[in-house]
């Protein structure tokens, strides 16, 4: 029987910087990225461009099951670029209005079912980097390495404060922390696939560490828990 390709599952509330380490760690062992947030996010566009309503699970069901969406990664993009319906939405889907309608989307079990099979796709060799909040628990319950970061709430805020304004958007950073609140309850109380650590999840908290700090201790995590060595991470 062949052995399935390696995964590394990155969980976590928003905010953490999951998409960053993820994508890092991912072009850096040339391996494939998921980010399953985005597909939420994606389908949750894709549902108001196609005018199917946020509550209507079974044509949400329908919409996810032929969502046209891939993931292309750059060498000195930021994140990776998300293409939806052939499309660049990268930017679009990073809004909270996009934030708070996946979150809501991602609470209906035939949702999840329906891109479930979507996300198991992206293991493929030599090896994935799958980021998101339920990689480790639901969809790769087998990975060889699961991280989950975590970080306060107010500093979450900030980082996107700060992403926010510099895009030239007027927000208050008390709504952000408020929000974000609001976002981690909602994600850890709801009955289908709960944001909560595996049990074999190491725990990282990234409260007041930079993107090179957090970096340095994935890398010893990854060289512990998968006998290799990373380099220039």
């Amino acid at each position: 029987m062949n052995k399935l390709p390696p995964v590394i599952a990155i969980d976590g509330p928003s905010g953490v910087g999951k998409g960053t380490i993820g994508r890092l760690l991912a072009q850096n062992l040339n391996w494939h990225f998921l980010d399953s947030g985005a597909l939420y996010r994606v389908l949750s566009l894709a549902a108001q461009q196609h005018d199917v309503a946020l509550d209507n699970e079974q044509a949400l069901e329908v919409l996810a099951a032929h969502l046209d969406v891939q993931f292309k990664t750059e060498k000195m993009g930021v994140r990776a670029r998300v293409i939806l319906e052939g499309v660049d939405v990268t930017d679009v889907i990073r809004t909270e209005l996009q934030g708070t309608a996946a979150s809501k989307v991602s609470q209906f079990l035939g949702v999840r079912n329906a891109l479930l099979n979507r996300q198991k796709d992206f293991r493929q060799a030599p090896g994935l980097v799958a980021e998101g909040r339920d990689m480790g628990t639901v969809v790769f319950p087998d990975a060889e390495l699961k991280l989950f970061l975590i970080a306060s709430a107010e500093e979450r805020a900030e980082r996107r404060y700060r992403q926010l304004k510099e895009k030239g958007l007027n927000v208050k950073l008390a709504d952000l922390v408020i929000e974000i609140a609001e976002r981690d309850l909602r994600d850890q109380s709801r009955a289908v696939a709960p944001l909560k650590p595996a049990a074999d999840s190491v725990l990282l908290d990234t409260t007041g560490l930079n993107i090179d700090e957090v970096m340095i201790r994935v890398k010893a995590e990854v060289e512990r828990k998968l006998g290799f060595e990373v380099v220039s991470l």
